[in-house]
């Protein structure tokens, strides 16, 4: 990687054409000047197309039929060329200097293939929210790839979790993720966060370098069916990681326990979830089966 990386900088958009200017605007606006702007629009209907259009060759656009968030991030990295890509929701918002700061890790520590960081959370009007963010740790690399093969994860980071803006990767680790399965279509960066988790080392910035707006449009924060939707997630990811990536099912088994917690009783007749839970287990030996009931059993015991 050169003195002056190429930086992609990708964003996903589906009828956020009211918050997507100011997206587009502060990667635009960033210190670092080595960059590409990628605008992937998911089959919009609300207007988006035509402000992407406004901005000329100062982005690059991919319009594409409506496929759901996933569809989005391969079309994305499919038309970037960038040594490090960073992702951007179109209501979210990067600071001036985010990209700089990015750079900067990764061109200082050339063993990491991620960087995440958290981010400032907003109002529509841009006011912050002054929600509590705790750290159990501090900045710097963190190599967790063994504690995932074991199935672990919880206390092993700084923080709980990280939003899609907060992404940053190295190419080389990014090559190995994607294209990803379609069929997330929401909260897909799950399964971008534990792959990255298991196959690199990475660097926990605990710097709020994005703004990440609450409104009542999220497509998933506020979402009343929450627990059912969660559980559906996890399932499907668990089951796309250990697909993709067999070494993980001690944790990938863990995640779909939980993602069983949330799902079963709440929310019946789902075929294609049906399909995917009963061939999860299909592929499991008696004693996988044996605790991935007994963590069910914990979890919603907890709950």
């Amino acid at each position: 990687m050169n003195n002056q990386p190429l930086v992609s900088i990708l964003i996903n958009n589906y009828n956020y054409g009211h918050y997507l200017t100011i997206a587009i605007d502060s990667a635009l606006n960033q210190t670092y000047e080595n960059i590409e702007i990628i605008v992937v629009d998911d089959g919009s209907t609300d207007g988006s197309q035509q402000t992407i259009q406004e901005y000329g060759d100062k982005i690059i656009p991919v319009l594409k039929e409506n496929g759901g968030q996933a569809s989005a991030f391969n079309a994305g990295f499919g038309h970037s060329k960038g040594d490090i890509l960073c992702f951007l929701d179109s209501d979210d918002y990067f600071i001036p200097t985010k990209i700089a700061k990015i750079v900067e890790v990764f061109k200082q520590n050339s063993e990491v293939g991620w960087c995440f960081h958290p981010l400032e959370f907003v109002d529509k009007d841009l006011k912050s929210l002054e929600i509590k963010q705790e750290y159990s740790g501090e900045s710097g690399i963190y190599d967790i790839t063994t504690e995932i093969e074991k199935g672990k994860l919880n206390g092993k980071l700084p923080f709980n979790s990280i939003a899609t803006s907060g992404l940053c990767y190295r190419r080389s680790l990014l090559e190995r993720l994607l294209p990803m399965s379609e069929t997330i279509k929401i909260t897909s960066d799950d399964y971008l966060k534990y792959a990255a988790f298991a196959l690199t080392p990475g660097y926990a910035l605990l710097e709020k370098l994005a703004w990440q707006k609450i409104h009542d449009n999220n497509a998933y924060t506020f979402r009343t069916d929450k627990d059912s939707l969660r559980g559906k997630i996890n399932i499907t990811t668990a089951c796309l990681l250990k697909q993709k990536f067999p070494f993980m099912a001690k944790f990938t088994n863990n995640i779909f326990a939980y993602g069983l917690s949330l799902y079963e009783g709440k929310s019946q007749g789902n075929n294609d979830i049906s399909s995917l839970i009963n061939g999860y287990y299909s592929d499991l030996k008696l004693s996988e089966k044996l605790e991935i009931k007994l963590r069910n059993f914990y979890y919603s015991y907890k709950k």
